[in-house]
């Protein structure tokens, strides 16, 4: 069963970058949509980003819409979440999960792997 951990997270100031990493393990996501979802301390789960199993179609919220990128490199088993422009609230733990639809990830169903943290100073 296929595996996913994400990493990459850590302290950054608002206006920042940070990006990271899901990355799979015992088995291999290129034919699953892949997605980022985000929990901040009180608040519910919320869904980030997501990317088609072609790297060509993605999805966000327009809570960060031309601020994240989510891209793919399949030979590397690995999905990325370039985050620029961070914002305090942007603040929580990040998870990853594969999926063969983007609504299931959307809907925050499925396996959301281990979370990484990320705290952005204002």
């Amino acid at each position: 069963q296929v595996q996913l951990v994400a990493s990459g997270g850590g302290l950054a100031q608002a206006g920042g970058s940070l990006r990271l990493s899901c990355a799979a393990s015992g088995g291999t996501v290129s034919m699953y949509a892949v997605g980022w979802s985000r929990q901040a301390p009180g608040k519910e789960r919320e869904f980030v980003a997501a990317i088609q199993w072609n790297g060509i179609t993605t999805t966000y919220p327009d809570s960060v819409k031309g601020r994240f990128t989510i891209s793919r490199d399949n030979a590397r088993n690995t999905v990325y979440l370039q985050m620029n422009s961070l914002k305090p609230e942007d603040t929580a733990i990040y998870y990853c999960a594969a999926d063969r639809t983007f609504s299931t990830l959307k809907s925050l169903r499925g396996s959301w792997g281990q979370g990484t943290q990320v705290t952005v100073s204002s």
